[in-house]
């Protein structure tokens, strides 16, 4: 295959607790209206990527089949379920474009989704802290306090980044009052996300209730295509450049677990996968599951120096109409963070913001993007780069 992978179709549920009784019916929602909106049909599909953490959230997996139980159209196209703790939505849409590219397809859905709120909260903690190293980090008793201990880490190096993250929290929840999609759409002010209350408690360590991505339910899928094929598509965007990098899953065998090492790389290698730069981007929806960890992406890719992230948040630069608006969706703070549908829920949001069609969410200057959606403790990093066509 020559050329970039184009997405040419996409679908959306909103985020939160949802009606839908289970995974089977949350992704047939968005199989077949991504076909339509990329103007195909069924009968065009050569494959289907399926991204699925689950892992206790249902006693029933093998959920590459359930696209087609929900969706009979779809029940003898090949389909592959992929996982990779909060970077599955990704690793199933790179599994797609690797098909795209061996020329063994030419055009993918990629659906990403997941039901979460039927969980009690002790099962919420111990299914996702499945995701840590159990066997160093289980002690932190949940993700939030493996993050809390970043935090901790952070403030002892840098100072205490209290107010940063109350920054970050209430930029993406403006943001998210915007997104149609989003599970909160309520703007905080950062006086709200910076101080304890009985609305705002203290989760774990540092971190506030505020500081940390929601529980949800929900799906998104997209199409993606090859060159050829998007040309005669009503629109595209083309997927210029991507990377996929790893670390180390226990942060203590790490140099240095405030580096974000596998972030900055999987970043730096998507941009130049692209031939571009960081002052080449427009936008950026990254992977803020908590505050710590959108300022450790700062500072990892480059944005801001290491120790420096609060300042560039309060410079303004990540705001809407900044230099970089970052997480114009709300991100997973504001918009939910369904563990499978996160990594393609960013990959819409981009697509629609390079194609004009994101609402009030829509930015005046966009002809680039770029994704980050990671696993883990930035164990599993993904990176992509999209252009408006």
């Amino acid at each position: 295959m020559t050329g970039s992978p184009h997405i040419i179709g996409w679908a959306h549920t909103p985020f939160g607790k949802q009606t839908h009784e289970d995974v089977e019916a949350l992704m047939a929602e968005v199989s077949g209206k991504a076909i339509a909106d990329a103007g195909l049909g069924p009968e065009d599909i050569d494959a289907v990527t399926v991204g699925v953490y689950n892992n206790g959230f249902s006693r029933q997996g093998f959920e590459a089949a359930l696209v087609g139980a929900g969706n009979p159209a779809l029940a003898t196209v090949p389909a592959t379920r992929f996982e990779n703790a909060c970077s599955t939505g990704s690793a199933a849409l790179f599994g797609a474009l690797d098909r795209l590219e061996s020329g063994r397809a030419k055009a993918v859905l990629v659906i990403g989704a997941e039901k979460m709120t039927a969980a009690s909260a002790s099962e919420v903690n111990d299914i996702l802290l499945a995701a840590s190293h159990r066997k160093t980090e289980e002690s932190a008793g949940s993700f939030a306090g493996v993050f809390a201990q970043l935090a901790d880490l952070y403030a002892e190096r840098y100072g205490n980044p209290r107010e940063a993250m109350a920054a970050v929290a209430s930029k993406n929840h403006r943001n998210g009052v915007d997104n149609p999609y989003a599970h909160m759409r309520k703007d905080l002010d950062r006086q709200f996300c910076s101080t304890e209350s009985d609305k705002n408690p203290y989760v774990v360590g540092k971190l506030l209730r505020t500081d940390c991505s929601m529980v949800s339910d929900g799906a998104a899928a997209v199409v993606v295509t090859t060159q050829d094929l998007a040309r005669s598509a009503r629109r595209s965007v083309a997927i210029r450049g991507r990377a996929q990098a790893n670390d180390h899953l226990a942060l203590a065998t790490r140099r240095d677990p405030l580096e974000f090492a596998g972030a900055r790389e999987a970043f730096q290698g998507a941009l130049a996968d692209a031939s571009v730069t960081l002052e080449d981007l427009d936008m950026l929806e990254t992977h803020d599951c908590f505050t710590i960890a959108e300022m450790l992406q700062y500072e990892a890719f480059g944005i801001a120096e290491p120790g420096k992230a609060g300042e560039v948040l309060a410079s303004g630069e990540t705001e809407r109409d900044g230099r970089l608006p970052v997480n114009r969706s709300g991100g997973l703070k504001s918009k939910g963070h369904p563990i499978g549908a996160t990594g393609v829920s960013q990959h819409v949001m981009a697509a629609m913001q390079l194609t004009g069609e994101a609402g009030d969410m829509q930015l005046e200057k966009i002809d680039r993007a770029a994704v980050f959606n990671m696993g883990g403790s930035a164990v599993a990093n993904y990176a992509t780069v999209l252009e408006a066509k």
